[in-house]
């Protein structure tokens, strides 16, 4: 149930998510401009967060949708290795170390991905 102060916009299907895969979006967070999203799937749990490392304020990918993992899984900025674990999105290591990358609140409704905006 959501509040009348919510919405919630469908990014894509559950389905369609590779578990433990991390996957790029596009979306309409605020105002009218596309933000990229990452999105990842962990069983029945999906986590987003923005596409952009707090380092340098660039994408996280080193081509669009296709990003890089160590060999513990953890997403690795392709531009200066900051290295973020993916529980909470904190940077564990490299240049922006203790910082962490913005959360994007999504639910899964009826076999969507869907983001929360309130």
């Amino acid at each position: 149930m959501t509040s009348a102060d919510e919405q919630r916009d469908a990014l894509l299907r559950f389905d369609q998510l590779e578990d433990g895969g991390l996957h790029e979006i596009e979306a309409r967070l605020e105002g009218n401009d596309a933000e990229s999203l990452i999105v990842l799937r962990e069983g029945d749990a999906v986590r987003a967060w923005l596409n952009v490392c707090p380092h340098a304020g660039r994408r996280l990918d080193w081509a669009p949708g296709r990003f890089l993992k160590d060999k513990q899984g953890r997403l690795v900025c392709a531009v200066h290795g900051a290295t973020f674990e993916l529980q909470g999105g904190e940077c564990i290591a490299g240049p922006c170390r203790g910082a962490a990358l913005r959360t994007i609140p999504v639910v899964v409704e009826d076999g969507l991905v869907r983001v929360v905006r309130t």
